[in-house]
């Protein structure tokens, strides 16, 4: 008898510990909630966009379940009562300002900073992502004829351009662009251009009477909205 009751002792807690071990599993998967909140937490403090395999690596979660968590996140970003958006963007995910929000974010960024003074080299580097955008450091180097570089970082430290992804070449290089709001698809060509022409007439008419950068340096800059 008492073996038979050892024997049903340690049958009866091996269940238990299987029975604990399955709640653990069980409480180790996320709910949707907690993912979502996740992967809102992720998008927001990742510097470039946030792909489904980064995402799913991170939660420790399947990828079809973190696919379904983000569409639902990004469907809710899209109401109207929103200011901000969650993009598909460059193969990931990103946080944006919604582009009617653009005209009251950039005032108040205006009111926030001191009037903007770049060196030559840095407006023109700036004119080239302006208009070429999206556009890698290479292909600005080519167009300026220099290594730009130490320009790109500092109008990254300046919040004037900002990375977009990686390109899809040899080396896969980051590629900036411009950080104004971006056009709606209604009139993203015009919306665009007038988005770029005042960040330039800006930057430039803070930089009236600083000393000009080499002649050389100015003609590649006059060919970049050939």
């Amino acid at each position: 008898m008492r073996i038979l009751h050892n024997r049903n002792a340690r049958i009866g807690f091996l269940l238990y510990f299987l029975n604990v071990l399955y709640f653990l599993y069980l409480r180790g998967s996320m709910t949707n909630e907690e993912r979502k909140a996740a992967l809102e937490a992720i998008i927001y403090a990742a510097d470039e966009p946030a792909t489904i395999d980064q995402l799913a690596r991170a939660l420790g979660e399947e990828k079809l379940a973190v696919q379904a968590s983000l569409d639902e996140l990004v469907a809710s970003y899209a109401a109207e009562e929103r200011g901000i958006e969650v993009r598909a963007v460059a193969g990931g995910y990103k946080l944006y300002t919604k582009p009617q929000q653009h005209d009251v974010v950039r005032r108040f960024i205006k009111s926030l900073r001191p009037p903007l003074r770049l060196s030559m080299p840095a407006l023109e580097t700036l004119a080239v992502i302006a208009y070429k955008q999206p556009v890698t450091s290479p292909e600005i180097s080519e167009i300026r004829g220099v290594n730009t570089s130490g320009v790109i970082s500092t109008l990254l430290d300046k919040h004037l351009i900002t990375t977009a992804g990686r390109k899809e070449v040899m080396g896969r290089p980051m590629m900036n662009e411009a950080n104004f709001g971006e056009p709606t698809a209604e009139n993203s060509a015009s919306a665009k251009m007038e988005a770029r022409e005042e960040l330039l007439e800006e930057t430039a008419a803070n930089n009236e009477g600083m000393p000009e950068a080499e002649s050389g340096e100015a003609q590649k800059a006059a060919a970049v909205g050939e």
